[in-house]
């Protein structure tokens, strides 16, 4: 018996580095909507297929000739794709992209950004992050040592009578600027930007590219929404810019440019000198992406590059058709009182719930922002799943905005239809006497 006891461990087992990260939005709000939900607003995914040329492509590599599809195939991307995706990103980019050195496949973006902060970010250095942010950024700064610095995008208030614009959050620049020192070694640039919607401008970008050149910063391009942009608004790759291609890895998704996000594959291109550190990381940490996946998208870009510009491409047919979606969507928030901020790109729509504050009363002294109780509060008696905006800020600015939520408008016309008749009964009871 006391053999037994003594087996038992007392020294701790968790790695300091995780300390204090474990806690994570989505998994409590996932479990939430999964219990209450009748529609789900919250999570990003479309509940709608992937086009029927990629389902179709991804059908005959399972079921082909080639069994080596079966197979592990190349490390860092299977060969076909890292080829299209050289091909079809160095056009973008105007280069001339090696793919094999120059393009890197990954489990998904978030891989992706992973092998970024694990190969560049060490104990003391400081990754400008701007405001509202993915969550993610700021916990995989932190698992690599490093320390998080944030600047918020500022809410300018828009002209009369007209609905707010993602593009009415702004950088401060002076601000910005003041974020740079000798510490820092990277800014994480997300645009679009997941959650507000906002498309960064030629002069924001070469703001953020200027004081990157200035301080011999790294930048990391979150660019997974790149198609998704609205109202005639042009996605401008940071890497493009003059002294930026040398400096920056810019990270894609098959997940949101071919609404396939449970396939997991994504990737990063730029130059060898950053990219040979990020298949340091990949091939000690994951090693291999699912073979049969990265042969469907890769057929997916081809199809793409021959059709590129054309009204038949996939990615100009997706964001019309999102961008209705997101009209009707405004439109019906609007008509409740939920004031949208309406979105230049991603599938994402953040509205203001201010007049609704008289359902969910304020809890005085509370450690938890308002909108994430408004949010438990509407998935628990109203059965409409949402994520507080709170979530996507730090600490210090958790509750300067935090009277906001995060739809996401990637659903079936009937889904969006149902959110609708939801927030009009809802209007109802509020306004009966």
């Amino acid at each position: 018996l006391s053999l037994s006891l003594q087996a038992k461990m007392s020294r701790p087992v968790q790695a300091q580095r995780l300390e204090g990260i474990d806690k994570n939005i989505w998994v409590e709000f996932v479990k939430l909507a999964a219990t209450y939900s009748m529609v789900n607003l919250g999570q990003g995914f479309p509940d709608f297929p992937p086009p029927d040329f990629l389902r179709e492509a991804f059908m005959r590599a399972l079921s082909g000739e080639n069994h080596m599809l079966h197979q592990y195939t190349r490390a860092f991307g299977h060969p076909p794709l890292v080829k299209i995706l050289a091909q079809f990103f160095g056009k973008l980019l105007g280069r001339d992209l090696d793919p094999m050195t120059n393009v890197m496949v990954t489990v998904g973006a978030y891989q992706a950004l992973f092998c970024c902060f694990q190969a560049f970010v060490e104990e003391g250095d400081e990754v400008i992050i701007i405001e509202p942010f993915f969550d993610c950024y700021e916990q995989m700064v932190k698992m690599a040592g490093g320390t998080p610095v944030f600047v918020p995008l500022r809410l300018k208030a828009p002209k009369d009578g007209k609905l707010t614009s993602s593009a009415d959050w702004q950088l401060d620049p002076t601000e910005l600027a003041s974020k740079f020192s000798e510490r820092t070694k990277a800014i994480v640039l997300n645009s679009p930007n997941n959650p507000l919607g906002k498309v960064f401008s030629r002069g924001e970008l070469e703001l953020i590219a200027d004081l990157c050149v200035k301080h011999d910063v790294l930048c990391i391009s979150d660019e997974v929404y790149e198609w998704l942009v609205y109202d005639g608004k042009e996605h401008i790759r940071i890497a493009s810019l003059r002294g930026m291609w040398d400096r920056t890895v810019i990270i894609g998704s098959a997940g949101k440019t071919f609404s396939a996000t449970g396939w997991k594959v994504g990737w990063t291109v730029g130059p060898n000198r950053l990219l040979q550190h990020l298949r340091t990381v990949h091939q000690n940490s994951v090693y291999h992406c699912a073979t049969v996946a990265q042969e469907a998208v890769a057929q997916g870009f081809q199809r793409e590059l021959e059709l590129y510009g054309k009204p038949d491409s996939y990615f100009i047919q997706l964001p019309k058709e999102l961008q209705q979606k997101r009209d009707w969507l405004v439109q019906s928030l609007d008509a409740v009182g939920m004031k949208p901020i309406v979105p230049e790109g991603t599938y994402f729509l953040v509205a203001d719930i201010s007049e609704f504050k008289s359902d969910v009363p304020d809890v005085p002294d509370s450690d938890e922002p308002y909108d994430s109780r408004f949010a438990k509060w509407m998935v628990k008696n109203k059965g409409l799943a949402a994520i507080p905006l709170s979530a996507f800020y730090c600490g210090a600015h958790k509750n300067k905005y935090n009277h906001f939520i995060r739809f996401c408008f990637a659903k079936e016309e009937a889904t969006l239809k149902a959110a609708n008749d939801i927030l009009q009964k809802w209007k109802q009871e509020k306004t009966s006497p």
